[in-house]
Order: structure tokens, then sequence, then C-alpha cells
């Protein structure tokens, strides 16, 4: 390795890259400003069609950020008190976080090999205080759809499909999304498709869930002077759907690299196996690649060195949710939920963005090989 490439910077966050030219966007803001058309606006309205076309669904209810798309999507089942809703556990906290607020229990169960939602484990949580499912396509990785879907229906369960981290991912060559009887996206700037802030969409195929989300982010207004229900404020702004039609627009682009870039870093890290457990890739499922993650020994090790050579690996997430303090209400314990601890000591996240040069994965593959030739 050459001194040049010792000091390259690969940074995990592509913002400054992918925003390098804003006269465009700017130029539209502009437009914005002088329209007056802020809240629920023409963007707003154009950028849920394009949405809702692109995952597959009939309709798409733009909110305030992925974790309201979830719990307005909770809200609009009359999910709350008393109520269970089923998650696991290595999921990121807006997850339970919805669920929390919502006011219902969070039930957790353990992730399986390649760390989304284990199904045997999710059906024999269920209770008949059970109010519906929420399997989570996890770093853009979907779960087994056919099989949750499978149990939602044997046991009369509403599925929400939280598909916060998987825009464009799929499970055989069906778009997450659309299987469930709703799902939540989040636009985040350090998603796939992003907007200048948070910003959230809810897709569903059911006019009576449109219809109750449309009140539920807005009051519950449904004219100027009358109100169905007290609800809530958890708008899309008209600024951010703007950033969102130009970006959406990039989709395809967004997602092939970055599933490129992730066979690049599979093929070479396979090669350091059993250093390097990369997560089973399985053939039926579309993966987006919002994470790219593998178990790593030595993990916080490799971590310190790769930072130290410039590069921003990370660890998604550490501490999994039932040993979170918030969890403590829960009761759960360490040793409840084996495989998800296990991830949480040994799963480190590399860039996978589409903003990569070669030279920088390339600099990441021989980072990774010098430190376990060491």
């Amino acid at each position: 390795m050459t001194p040049a490439t010792k000091t390259l910077k690969v940074p995990y966050s592509y913002l400054p890259r992918q925003f390098a030219d804003i006269d465009g966007v700017l130029a539209e803001i502009k437009a914005l400003v002088q329209s007056g058309d802020f809240t629920l606006g023409k963007p707003v309205t154009e950028f849920e069609e394009k949405f809702a076309a692109l995952i597959g669904t009939k309709y798409a209810v733009g909110v305030g950020s992925g974790t309201d798309a979830l719990f307005l999507s909770l809200k609009a089942l009359g999910i709350g008190a008393g109520d269970e809703v089923i998650t696991m556990a290595n999921t990121f906290v807006a997850t339970a976080g919805a669920i929390e607020t919502a006011g219902a229990r969070i039930v957790f169960v353990d992730c399986d090999e390649k760390g989304v939602i284990d199904c045997g484990k999710m059906e024999a949580a269920i209770t008949p205080r059970t109010k519906a499912l929420m399997p989570v396509v996890w770093g853009g990785q979907p779960p087994d759809m056919p099989r949750v879907m499978e149990i939602a229906s044997k046991h009369k369960l509403p599925v929400i499909e939280d598909s916060c981290q998987g825009i464009g991912a799929a499970f055989d060559g069906r778009n997450c999304g659309t299987w469930g009887l709703m799902a939540g996206f989040s636009l985040h700037p350090l998603k796939n498709i992003n907007v200048w802030g948070d910003g959230g969409v809810i897709v569903t195929s059911s006019a009576e869930m449109r219809d109750k989300l449309r009140l539920l982010r807005n009051h519950g207004m449904s004219s100027r002077d009358e109100y169905a229900f007290y609800a809530y404020n958890s708008r899309l702004d008209s600024l951010q759907a703007l950033v969102g039609l130009r970006e959406i627009q990039n989709f395809r682009w967004i997602t092939d690299i970055r599933i490129a870039n992730a066979k690049t870093l599979d093929a070479a890290l396979a090669k350091l196996a059993p250093k390097i457990r990369l997560p089973k890739r399985d053939p039926r499922e579309t993966h987006v690649y919002h994470l790219y993650q593998f178990h790593a020994q030595r993990r916080d090790e490799l971590l310190k060195f790769l930072q130290g050579r410039g590069i921003e690996a990370k660890v998604h997430y550490p501490i999994p949710l039932h040993l979170q303090p918030a969890s403590r209400p829960l009761g759960y314990k360490k040793g409840d939920f084996l495989m998800a601890e296990a991830d949480a000591a040994a799963t480190m996240t590399l860039p996978v963005h589409q903003h990569l040069t070669k030279e920088e994965i390339a600099h990441m593959i021989s980072s990774i090989e010098e430190f376990y030739a060491a």
C-alpha cells in the first residue's frame, strides 16, 4: 500500500458529492417560495404518485418521517393500549419507538442467520393480544415475506412492513411495501432515496387506509373548518417533495450501483473466510444495500484499524434494542435473543454508496486484507 493510498478518505456520508451541484433544485425551491405552496402542495401530490408507482401500490401518503410512517400506520388500525405488536430485536430504534408511542406493547423476537426476522419465532410470539406484525427490511435486505404473509393470514393479523431501509428491496420479484396492508418508508438524508431533512412515506393499496392516513397526518382535518377526529401534524413538506422528485429519477442508477459495489466487496471478502463471514445471500431476495454488513473476527480492532486508514466503517448497532435502557420495563434480559446479540457483537458496516470510486473500494478491501495478514 502506497502512502497516498493510506491517506485516502472513504466517507460514509455521500451527501457533499450527491449535492455538489444544486443549482437546479435551488431554482425549483425559489419558484416554490414565490408560489407559497408550502403545505401539502402540488409537489407532494406529484411525489406521492411517483413513489406509489415506484413501489407498486395504488397510493402513497407523504408524512414527516419514516418513524411517523410506522406510527401513523399503527394508529390507522386503531392499535393502542393493551395491544401487542411483534417485531425483531436487532432493528433500528424507530421501529420499536413507533410501537411504544402508539401505546402498544413491543414484543421482540430474534433474527435468523441473515439478520432478518425469524419467522418461526415470530409466530411463536403471537398471543390473543397481538394486533399486528411488523417485519423489517433490515439494511436493505427483505425478510421472507411469503412466510410472513402466510403466518399473518393464518392468525388473521395485519402486516405493517417497516421498509424504511428498503426502497426497491424485493422478494421473489415482488417489491417490499406491496405485501402488507401498509408499509413505511424513510426519506432521511442517508437513505437510498433521500431529501434535505426528515421525510417519510406510507404506501397502501387500501383506499380506506389512504383516507384515514391523510386525516391522521393533518390534524384529522376533513375540510378547512371540520375535523373528523383529533390527530397529528406530520406532513411531508413541499420543499422536501421537490428534492425527492429529483432523486426518484435516479432510483435505478442508485440501486444498481449499490448492488454492484456490494458484489465487488462480497467477492473480495469471501476469500477471507472464516475471519470474515458474509450474510447468506438468498437468490430470491433483491437486497438494495442501505447498509453493507458482515461479521468480523476481532471486529472492534478492525473497526479502529479501518478508521485509522481513513475509512468511515461503522457498527449498526452495538446494543440490540432488548438490552437498551428504554426496554427495561419490557423485562427482557441478556441471552433472550442470542442471534441479535451475536450480530451486535460481531457485525460491521462499510460504505457502499453510489458515489464511491473504484479506488476507494479497492482501498477498503486492501486495508481489511492487510489487517488480517498482520
